[in-house]
């Protein structure tokens, strides 16, 4: 099992529309397409300030280029995330394997 953390720090005063952005699409978008196990959205307590992070497991590799095919080629998740990128400064993307 992989879990893909993508971490976003938000520009200010924008952290939370783009976690509610990224909750948005986690129920009706991402897992209506079956291809992930969980998916869950976390803001920061401690740490960088701003930092959202959209996190998700996927059983393979295979898995994580799926997901990001969905996620580029269906219509619904990429209009309900039209201007994300708007609202954050720097992110990156972590690929984790589950012993």
């Amino acid at each position: 099992m992989i879990v893909v953390r993508n971490c976003f720090i938000a520009k200010p005063g924008n952290a939370s529309k783009l976690a509610t952005m990224f909750r948005d699409i986690v129920i009706p978008g991402v897992t209506d397409a079956g291809l992930v196990k969980s998916a869950r959205v976390l803001t920061d307590m401690t740490g960088d300030f701003n930092r959202v992070v959209f996190e998700y497991e996927v059983e393979n590799l295979a898995g994580v280029d799926a997901m990001m095919r969905e996620y580029t080629t269906n219509t619904k998740v990429r209009d309900s995330m039209k201007g994300y990128t708007d609202l954050w400064i720097t992110g990156s993307r972590e690929l984790m394997q589950v012993l």
